[in-house]
């Protein structure tokens, strides 16, 4: 789960029969690999992008635990409501809480969830409904499987959710890697991040990162919109470049930053920069999305920009694009003289959402 839910509030949790699993279980962990491990031995599934949460379900009774511990179950009442509706337990079940719109995961829409206004939970609960995706199941009536081998649990796993219906989900598998390679390759458009290889013989320890993550490393051409000065270096040292794409329309959109640069670059950026420093609010970032828009995850933060005229082309590298947005900073990798700055457009990315995956919420 992202770092959005370390201040989730402490609540109490339920005790369940001394028959079943209790809250709260560390979940299962991965390392990251540079490629994807070849078979056999190995089931493949997509590197879903949610929130983390090992639920425990009996006696009508749903608890929505986080990766770090917590409950997830106020900002997800949808979930808490369907869950032990559709499946009576006892169980036990890892997974990931997701929404999925026309165009892939929506990470900005499940962020949104974590709110401490009840009301606004309920709202956004009818209006952008979440779903559980199911990987592994820790549990079932009073059988502990963590010390089953992982091929055991999802052949299980599989029996279970047979037929649920939505919002429970269970995620493709495959233990083919070439298959794997192909998702990796082509479910990242829909919002994905790359790959999850799990020994078929694994077993589950939780807190060890006992599987293997594979993640897209992907280059872009973006504009550099602005940049944003080191902390209490203003006029001697930039902290990071804000950079930014053209939409179909020609609106210019903040979609991420670098900061990778060594301290004398930093240094040296403060005079590359100021032929480009401009004042007039139509130029570059202002139109579309910008940058320090106001959020109550930036509370704190010093959001201050300098805005520049939109001239200067760069090439990065990069994990992962979430919709409008890079996700994580990127790294800069070279300035692009040969780019013009309307030719940096959103079409770099566009893909459209595979049928597996569409299969998924659509109960195939």
């Amino acid at each position: 789960m992202r770092a959005g839910c370390r201040a989730l509030p402490p609540v109490v949790v339920p005790c369940y029969p001394a028959t079943m699993l209790q809250p709260p279980i560390e979940p299962m962990l991965a390392k990251l690999s540079p490629s994807i491990p070849p078979g056999p031995g190995f089931l493949y599934e997509p590197k879903w992008d949610g929130f983390r949460a090992i639920i425990f379900v009996s006696a009508g009774e749903a608890y929505l635990q986080s990766r770090d511990l917590k409950s997830l179950g106020r900002y997800f009442p949808e979930l808490e409501e369907a869950i032990p509706r559709l499946l009576a337990g006892p169980a036990v079940l890892d997974g990931e809480i997701v929404i999925m719109g026309a165009s892939g995961l929506e990470f900005d829409t499940l962020q949104m969830r974590l709110h401490p206004a009840a009301s606004r939970v309920k709202k956004l609960a009818a209006e952008t409904p979440a779903s559980f995706v199911a990987f592994d199941l820790l549990a079932e009536g009073e059988d502990d499987l963590r010390s089953a081998p992982f091929g055991e649990r999802r052949a299980r796993l599989e029996t279970l959710m047979a037929g649920l219906p939505p919002p429970l989900h269970i995620t493709p598998a495959t233990h083919d890697p070439i298959v794997a390679q192909d998702w990796f390759e082509r479910f990242e458009g829909a919002g994905f991040d790359g790959v999850i290889a799990k020994p078929v013989g694994g077993l589950y320890q939780p807190g060890v990162r006992a599987m293997a993550k594979i993640k897209h490393l992907r280059t872009a051409d973006l504009v550099v919109g602005g940049f944003r000065w080191n902390k209490e270096m203003e006029g001697t040292s930039v902290g990071s470049l804000l950079l930014g794409l053209y939409d179909a329309e020609g609106v210019f959109h903040h979609v991420g930053h670098t900061s990778s640069f060594s301290a004398q670059e930093k240094r040296d950026l403060v005079g590359f920069l100021a032929p480009y420093v401009s004042e007039d609010s139509g130029e570059g970032f202002g139109g579309g999305r910008t940058p320090g828009a106001p959020s109550r995850w930036s509370t704190g933060k010093d959001l201050s920009w300098v805005r520049l005229r939109p001239e200067l082309v760069c090439e990065v590298t990069f994990d992962y694009l979430q919709g409008a947005r890079i996700r994580h900073a990127a790294a800069f990798k070279r300035w692009r003289k040969d780019r013009t700055p309307a030719s940096c457009t959103f079409d770099q990315f566009e893909a459209a959402v595979p049928m597996e995956l569409r299969r998924v919420f659509e109960g195939g």
